[in-house]
Protein backbone atom coordinates (compact mmCIF):
# COMPACT_ATOMS: atom_id res chain seq x y z
CA UNK A 1 0.00 0.00 0.00
CA UNK A 2 1.67 3.25 -1.51
CA UNK A 3 -0.54 5.31 1.47
CA UNK A 4 -3.42 4.54 3.35
CA UNK A 5 -6.56 5.13 1.23
CA UNK A 6 -4.79 3.96 -2.32
CA UNK A 7 -2.99 1.31 -3.07
CA UNK A 8 -1.55 1.87 -6.88
CA UNK A 9 1.61 1.42 -7.67
CA UNK A 10 3.12 5.14 -8.58
CA UNK A 11 2.67 5.21 -12.79
CA UNK A 12 -0.31 3.33 -11.98
CA UNK A 13 -1.94 6.84 -12.55
CA UNK A 14 -2.21 9.09 -15.55
CA UNK A 15 -1.05 13.07 -14.59
CA UNK A 16 -5.10 13.64 -15.20
CA UNK A 17 -7.51 11.97 -13.45
CA UNK A 18 -11.37 12.67 -13.60
CA UNK A 19 -13.05 12.31 -9.71
CA UNK A 20 -16.18 11.67 -8.57
CA UNK A 21 -18.37 10.70 -5.48
CA UNK A 22 -19.66 8.19 -6.06
CA UNK A 23 -17.50 4.58 -7.06
CA UNK A 24 -20.26 2.88 -8.98
CA UNK A 25 -20.25 5.44 -11.56
CA UNK A 26 -16.40 5.55 -11.74
CA UNK A 27 -16.83 2.05 -12.56
CA UNK A 28 -19.59 2.54 -14.96
CA UNK A 29 -17.31 5.26 -17.25
CA UNK A 30 -14.53 2.68 -17.08
CA UNK A 31 -16.59 -0.24 -18.31
CA UNK A 32 -18.56 1.91 -20.69
CA UNK A 33 -15.99 4.47 -21.96
CA UNK A 34 -12.64 3.76 -21.89
CA UNK A 35 -10.41 1.31 -23.60
CA UNK A 36 -8.56 -1.51 -21.80
CA UNK A 37 -9.24 0.07 -18.96
CA UNK A 38 -8.26 -1.37 -15.38
CA UNK A 39 -8.78 -1.84 -11.61
CA UNK A 40 -5.79 -0.14 -9.84
CA UNK A 41 -7.44 1.16 -6.71
CA UNK A 42 -10.20 -0.72 -3.93
CA UNK A 43 -9.08 0.29 -0.36
CA UNK A 44 -12.22 0.77 1.07
CA UNK A 45 -14.08 0.33 -1.78
CA UNK A 46 -12.90 3.54 -3.43
CA UNK A 47 -12.87 2.34 -6.92
CA UNK A 48 -10.13 3.42 -9.05
CA UNK A 49 -9.12 2.65 -12.75
CA UNK A 50 -6.76 3.70 -15.57
CA UNK A 51 -7.66 3.30 -19.20
CA UNK A 52 -7.36 4.73 -22.84
CA UNK A 53 -9.52 6.99 -24.18
CA UNK A 54 -8.83 8.68 -27.59
CA UNK A 55 -5.54 6.72 -27.67
CA UNK A 56 -4.37 8.52 -24.56
CA UNK A 57 -3.95 6.98 -20.47
CA UNK A 58 -7.12 8.74 -18.11
CA UNK A 59 -7.25 7.65 -15.00
CA UNK A 60 -10.71 7.63 -12.46
CA UNK A 61 -10.79 7.77 -9.23
CA UNK A 62 -13.45 8.17 -6.11
CA UNK A 63 -13.52 10.19 -3.91
CA UNK A 64 -16.29 9.53 -1.30
CA UNK A 65 -18.86 12.29 -0.01
CA UNK A 66 -17.82 15.85 1.27
CA UNK A 67 -14.83 18.38 1.18
CA UNK A 68 -12.92 15.95 4.21
CA UNK A 69 -12.91 13.13 2.23
CA UNK A 70 -12.30 14.47 -1.57
CA UNK A 71 -9.33 16.00 0.22
CA UNK A 72 -7.42 13.20 1.03
CA UNK A 73 -7.64 11.11 -2.16
CA UNK A 74 -7.16 14.58 -3.65
CA UNK A 75 -3.76 14.97 -1.50
CA UNK A 76 -2.76 11.76 -1.91
CA UNK A 77 -2.96 12.00 -5.86
CA UNK A 78 -0.64 14.73 -6.16
CA UNK A 79 1.53 14.60 -3.46
CA UNK A 80 2.10 10.51 -4.20
CA UNK A 81 0.88 9.77 -7.48
CA UNK A 82 2.09 13.12 -9.13
CA UNK A 83 -1.12 14.14 -10.87
CA UNK A 84 -1.29 17.76 -12.16
CA UNK A 85 -4.72 17.96 -13.39
CA UNK A 86 -8.17 16.68 -12.00
CA UNK A 87 -11.62 16.90 -13.17
CA UNK A 88 -14.42 16.37 -10.98
CA UNK A 89 -17.33 15.25 -12.39
CA UNK A 90 -20.06 15.35 -9.84
CA UNK A 91 -24.13 15.88 -9.19
CA UNK A 92 -25.59 19.06 -7.50
CA UNK A 93 -28.86 20.49 -6.94
CA UNK A 94 -30.21 23.12 -8.38
CA UNK A 95 -31.66 26.41 -6.36
CA UNK A 96 -32.51 28.30 -9.68
CA UNK A 97 -36.07 27.53 -11.07
CA UNK A 98 -34.37 27.96 -14.76
CA UNK A 99 -32.21 25.04 -13.93
CA UNK A 100 -33.81 21.47 -14.36
CA UNK A 101 -33.15 17.88 -13.75
CA UNK A 102 -29.82 16.03 -15.79
CA UNK A 103 -28.88 20.20 -17.09
CA UNK A 104 -24.70 20.43 -16.23
CA UNK A 105 -22.95 23.69 -14.37
CA UNK A 106 -19.70 23.63 -14.76
CA UNK A 107 -18.77 25.86 -11.76
CA UNK A 108 -16.38 28.87 -11.74
CA UNK A 109 -16.25 29.36 -8.45
CA UNK A 110 -17.43 27.69 -5.48
CA UNK A 111 -18.43 29.33 -1.96
CA UNK A 112 -18.95 27.17 1.36
CA UNK A 113 -20.06 26.82 4.78
CA UNK A 114 -17.04 24.29 5.44
CA UNK A 115 -14.23 25.46 7.80
CA UNK A 116 -11.72 23.52 5.67
CA UNK A 117 -10.50 26.69 3.43
CA UNK A 118 -9.94 28.81 6.38
CA UNK A 119 -8.01 25.92 8.41
CA UNK A 120 -5.81 25.93 4.76
CA UNK A 121 -5.42 29.90 4.02
CA UNK A 122 -5.16 30.99 8.48
CA UNK A 123 -8.99 32.48 8.89
CA UNK A 124 -9.18 33.86 5.66
CA UNK A 125 -11.83 33.80 3.39
CA UNK A 126 -9.91 32.19 -0.13
CA UNK A 127 -11.92 32.96 -3.58
CA UNK A 128 -12.13 29.16 -4.53
CA UNK A 129 -11.96 29.34 -8.46
CA UNK A 130 -11.73 26.77 -10.89
CA UNK A 131 -8.55 26.92 -13.82
CA UNK A 132 -9.24 29.40 -16.25
CA UNK A 133 -7.61 27.64 -18.92
CA UNK A 134 -9.81 24.30 -17.86
CA UNK A 135 -13.11 26.41 -18.13
CA UNK A 136 -12.10 28.21 -21.09
CA UNK A 137 -11.84 24.52 -22.84
CA UNK A 138 -15.04 23.23 -21.31
CA UNK A 139 -16.88 26.39 -22.74
CA UNK A 140 -15.53 25.35 -26.19
CA UNK A 141 -16.00 21.30 -26.01
CA UNK A 142 -19.67 22.04 -25.16
CA UNK A 143 -20.53 24.46 -27.85
CA UNK A 144 -18.70 21.73 -30.42
CA UNK A 145 -20.85 19.01 -28.85
CA UNK A 146 -24.12 20.99 -28.94
CA UNK A 147 -24.43 20.22 -25.02
CA UNK A 148 -25.58 23.14 -23.19
CA UNK A 149 -24.21 24.41 -20.03
CA UNK A 150 -24.51 26.75 -17.13
CA UNK A 151 -21.30 28.57 -16.10
CA UNK A 152 -21.47 30.26 -12.66
CA UNK A 153 -21.23 30.00 -8.50
CA UNK A 154 -22.24 26.99 -6.90
CA UNK A 155 -22.07 26.39 -2.82
CA UNK A 156 -19.94 23.39 -1.40
CA UNK A 157 -21.71 22.74 2.19
CA UNK A 158 -20.84 20.42 4.48
CA UNK A 159 -24.52 19.45 5.47
CA UNK A 160 -27.09 17.60 3.21
CA UNK A 161 -29.96 17.98 4.99
CA UNK A 162 -31.18 20.87 7.16
CA UNK A 163 -31.08 23.58 5.00
CA UNK A 164 -34.20 26.08 5.26
CA UNK A 165 -36.35 28.35 2.83
CA UNK A 166 -33.72 31.63 4.69
CA UNK A 167 -30.97 29.82 3.52
CA UNK A 168 -32.22 29.03 -0.30
CA UNK A 169 -33.48 32.84 -0.52
CA UNK A 170 -29.65 34.09 0.75
CA UNK A 171 -28.33 31.65 -1.98
CA UNK A 172 -30.93 32.68 -5.08
CA UNK A 173 -29.67 36.36 -3.88
CA UNK A 174 -26.61 35.93 -4.55
CA UNK A 175 -27.15 34.03 -7.84
CA UNK A 176 -25.95 30.53 -6.50
CA UNK A 177 -26.92 27.90 -9.20
CA UNK A 178 -26.56 24.94 -7.20
CA UNK A 179 -25.19 23.50 -3.91
CA UNK A 180 -22.88 20.42 -4.29
CA UNK A 181 -20.38 19.12 -1.47
CA UNK A 182 -16.85 19.35 -2.71
CA UNK A 183 -16.04 21.76 -5.67
CA UNK A 184 -14.78 24.47 -3.31
CA UNK A 185 -12.44 22.70 -1.29
CA UNK A 186 -11.01 21.11 -4.55
CA UNK A 187 -10.70 24.42 -5.92
CA UNK A 188 -8.74 25.42 -2.52
CA UNK A 189 -6.76 22.50 -2.19
CA UNK A 190 -5.59 22.68 -6.33
CA UNK A 191 -4.76 26.70 -5.46
CA UNK A 192 -2.57 25.45 -2.32
CA UNK A 193 -0.88 22.21 -4.81
CA UNK A 194 -0.09 24.14 -7.74
CA UNK A 195 -2.81 22.16 -9.63
CA UNK A 196 -5.38 22.96 -12.30
CA UNK A 197 -8.99 21.39 -11.94
CA UNK A 198 -12.62 22.16 -12.33
CA UNK A 199 -16.05 20.47 -11.45
CA UNK A 200 -18.48 19.67 -14.16
CA UNK A 201 -21.74 19.10 -12.31
CA UNK A 202 -24.91 17.33 -13.68
CA UNK A 203 -28.28 18.59 -11.51
CA UNK A 204 -29.56 15.10 -9.66
CA UNK A 205 -31.80 17.13 -7.64
CA UNK A 206 -34.20 20.17 -7.83
CA UNK A 207 -34.20 21.36 -4.57
CA UNK A 208 -37.35 24.11 -4.93
CA UNK A 209 -39.53 21.00 -6.32
CA UNK A 210 -37.72 18.34 -4.06
CA UNK A 211 -37.32 16.18 -7.80
CA UNK A 212 -34.72 13.44 -7.48
CA UNK A 213 -33.10 11.27 -9.93
CA UNK A 214 -32.76 7.88 -9.32
CA UNK A 215 -29.78 5.99 -7.63
CA UNK A 216 -29.31 4.11 -11.00
CA UNK A 217 -29.93 7.55 -12.81
CA UNK A 218 -26.79 9.17 -10.34
CA UNK A 219 -24.61 6.19 -11.53
CA UNK A 220 -25.38 6.12 -15.21
CA UNK A 221 -27.23 9.09 -17.04
CA UNK A 222 -24.11 11.45 -16.82
CA UNK A 223 -23.81 10.90 -20.75
CA UNK A 224 -23.14 14.70 -21.62
CA UNK A 225 -21.01 15.69 -18.61
CA UNK A 226 -18.89 12.72 -18.85
CA UNK A 227 -18.00 13.67 -22.37
CA UNK A 228 -16.69 16.60 -21.57
CA UNK A 229 -14.62 15.84 -19.05
CA UNK A 230 -13.60 12.81 -21.45
CA UNK A 231 -12.87 15.37 -24.19
CA UNK A 232 -11.45 17.79 -21.56
CA UNK A 233 -9.12 14.98 -20.11
CA UNK A 234 -7.21 14.70 -23.44
CA UNK A 235 -6.45 18.58 -24.22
Amino acid sequence: MITPHISSKKLDFSEVVIMSGDPLRIKYIAENFLNNSIKINNVRLMLGYTGYYKGKKISLMSHGIGIPSMSIYVRELVEVYNVKKIIRLGTCGSINKKIKMKDIIIAIGASTDSSMNRIRFNNYDLSAISNFKMLYQSYVISKKRNIFCYFGNIFSTDSFYGKNKKFFDLMQNFKILALDMETSGLYSLSSELNIKSISICTVSDCILNQEKMTTVDREQSLYDATKIALELSIL
